[in-house]
């Protein structure tokens, strides 16, 4: 196995920070994986490696380390548990740990491990807290070795914390190879690996190439993206979600193709405040895995869905949700967006798919105010719980059934 001489200060670097980002088929991902086994012969590493979500690691990561075992016939040097591959021949050791699960934030158990010398945040995009990313890093602090902290990415909008640290604030352009100050940066594409490509992964390449410029670029090359043109909302930020007297919950459907969503609302009129908080975003669900999403999550709450298909709803309701219908009609689009624009947004920090929504949900034609029918099943189901509310005579008042 060989590893692209780019990911060598990886090793041999004096930095602590290394910003590693690329497009699809770049390999960084082997390739950083290929350097934490080999770092794993030098005694006294404990390499703590991350997704924002990880829940079954022996299933989703794991393996990916032990082809790279098996493939170089050092199965005899390693002992593998569901969450450790450990060295036994200097006792340094990979853990897995998932950054957010089904109890929540575990940012706080993260950082109390002892002795990390290196951290590896992989799909880092998705950390869309940059304070979860300050307390663990601060405790990265082993004095016996080299402490690392390696972010890999696919680069996503320059709104993105990572981007404003570590690149906007220090003047890094996209695609630097190099260091500075204590941080490397490390960026290759799929023209870095184009040797362990298929022929048909090719031609899928230079296909969209041709037909999606745009996309070839952000996708392909790892550029970061500008936020979109024409961006419908501007006013928000992440931040604590705060309940405010009554959280009333919005719900787009996916049907056949789309996102099943809900969404939880609370709005501060005082302050002129709303609060969002995404609860699912899930495809292909069956009406009673609705039913059974929805009583979790909001429980007797109020849900205003979707009112395009009236048999749902009432199946919905049969099921033990507490939920109306939707007020849509000739320009409720247009007033809806304008209810939220008026309104400071607040998104809860783990909404992942509402932020990416909000950084790419625009305009088609501006003047008319007329939305793409893109980007939006969440900040549909914000739209009509918030509609709902404020639109309604009882607001502040809600009942079951």
């Amino acid at each position: 196995m060989i590893i692209n001489k780019k990911y060598a200060p990886i090793k041999n670097a004096a930095s602590r920070y290394f910003i590693v980002t690329g497009g699809r088929g770049s390999g960084k991902s082997y390739s950083i994986n290929l350097l934490l086994l080999l770092l794993t012969y030098e005694a006294g590493h404990i390499i703590l490696f991350t997704r924002y979500t990880l829940t079954s690691a022996h299933i989703s990561i794991i393996p990916e380390f032990l082809d790279k075992i098996e493939t170089l016939k050092l199965q005899d040097h390693f002992y593998i548990t569901k969450d450790e591959i450990k060295n036994k021949l200097s006792g340094s050791k990979i853990i897995f740990r998932g950054i957010r699960t089904s109890s929540g934030d575990q940012s706080a158990n993260l950082k109390s491990l002892t002795n990390v010398t290196t951290w590896v945040m992989e799909e880092a995009e998705e950390l869309v807290s940059e304070d979860i990313f300050d307390k663990i890093d601060m405790s990265i602090r082993n004095l016996k070795q080299k402490n690392r902290v390696i972010l890999i990415l696919n680069p996503v909008t320059k709104e993105h914390w990572i981007y404003e640290r570590f690149y906007q604030s220090r003047g890094i352009n996209d695609g630097l190879n190099g260091t500075k100050g204590n941080t490397t940066y490390i960026h290759t594409t799929y023209l870095d690996n184009i040797k362990n490509l298929s022929k048909s992964y090719l031609e899928q390449i230079e296909n969209i190439k041709k037909r999606r410029p745009d996309k070839y670029k952000h996708q392909l090359l790892g550029v970061w993206l500008a936020k979109a043109e024409g961006v419908i909302f501007e006013n928000w930020k992440i931040g604590e979600f705060k309940k405010i007297g009554v959280s009333v919950f919005g719900q787009d459907y996916g049907f056949a193709n789309d996102e099943n969503t809900l969404i939880e609302t609370n709005i501060d009129t005082t302050n002129k405040i709303i609060y969002l908080k995404e609860c699912f975003y899930l495809k292909a669900l069956t009406t009673s895995q609705i039913a059974e999403l929805n009583l979790k999550h909001a429980s007797d709450s109020l849900i205003v869905g979707d009112s395009a298909e009236p048999r749902l709803l009432h199946e919905l309701k049969s099921k033990g949700c507490n939920i109306v219908k939707a007020i849509k009609g000739q320009g409720s689009v247009t007033y809806g967006i304008a209810l939220l624009q008026d309104y400071d947004l607040i998104v809860e920090e783990n909404s992942l798919n509402l932020i990416k929504e909000l950084n790419n949900y625009s305009w088609l034609e501006k003047k008319s105010k007329t939305p793409q029918d893109l980007h939006n099943h969440l900040l549909d189901a914000a739209r009509y719980s918030v509609s709902y509310q404020l639109q309604n005579p009882n607001k502040g008042n809600y009942y079951i059934y």
